[in-house]
């Protein structure tokens, strides 16, 4: 236990991966270390490329590190499991279901039919689709898709919910509408979550911590404790605070403007 006597429930130990492409080695995540604790919110980021959803497929265990272990409750995780559910970038919904027998293909427990209808129902309400049961993914929203797909991977009661970049597809007001139902998700259901994101301001206003993975092979290169109240408002001057600390993991100021000027550069000399 740790942070503040919170039970641990991922450990991730030392985690290396590499490929072999083309007969040469590709290293991907060197030495990675921290835990995921109960009732945990956190986010991974680092730069395009970088293996933050390679980690999240070692979490999941849809692969094996070369070196190190990814361990849940101290047992490595060795194959995936309804403990560990997962909410992939693209909505991955049978065309041919409905919202509510797409949520219930997810349950993997033996329940009686009414059982499945009322537990579905549930999660169904809990991600507010209520009312939009008997629709085909194609006749929902991106957005709407992205609730089915969350609905269907806590129907299992997992105790970490893992998300690959959940929303990086949808618009922008649609986005901001969808991290604040997750938040209301995670404050109700209790479930430990991790996702990737290369937003920053996301990461911030969704966790309770930040992940900072360097470039590839990625370690980790900070951990940040976001101490902030909820509900979180981006505008606020401490939120700006975690906001550019974290920024600066990824751009000192003088690259920043090095950028700029050299940007202006070349438009300064296409319009000659």
């Amino acid at each position: 236990m740790d942070m503040a006597g919170k039970k641990s429930i991922i450990q991730i130990e030392h985690v290396s991966m590499a490929y072999e492409i083309e007969k040469e080695k590709l290293t991907v995540l060197n030495d990675v270390n921290f835990d995921i604790y109960e009732g945990d919110f956190v986010s991974i980021v680092g730069g395009s490329g970088c293996g933050k959803s390679t980690l999240l497929r070692l979490i999941a265990g849809i692969e094996r590190p070369v070196c190190g272990s990814v361990k849940k409750d101290g047992k490595e995780i060795l194959q995936p499991s309804v403990d560990v559910g997962v909410v992939f970038q693209e909505d991955r919904l049978l065309p041919w279901l409905n919202v509510k027998k797409n949520v219930m293909f997810g349950i993997s427990s033996k329940m009686t039919k009414s059982e499945k209808s009322d537990l579905a129902d549930w999660y169904i309400e809990l991600v507010g689709l209520k009312d939009y049961q008997k629709l085909l993914p194609k006749q929902l929203s991106g957005g709407m898709k992205q609730r089915v797909n969350i609905a269907r991977a806590l129907i299992n009661r997992p105790e970490i919910l893992l998300l690959d970049e959940p929303f990086s597809a949808l618009d922008a007001f649609t986005r901001i509408n969808l991290q604040q139902e997750l938040i209301r998700i995670w404050e109700t259901n209790k479930t430990s979550m991790l996702m990737v994101t290369h937003d920053i301001e996301e990461a911030v206003y969704l966790s309770n911590r930040v992940v900072v993975l360097s470039t590839k092979p990625a370690c980790v290169k900070n951990i940040y404790d976001i101490e902030l109240g909820r509900p979180r408002n981006r505008t606020e001057q401490d939120f700006l605070y975690y906001k550019n600390k974290i920024y600066k993991d990824f751009f000192k100021p003088e690259e920043k403007k090095d950028r700029i000027c050299n940007l202006m550069d070349k438009v300064s000399a296409y319009c000659k």
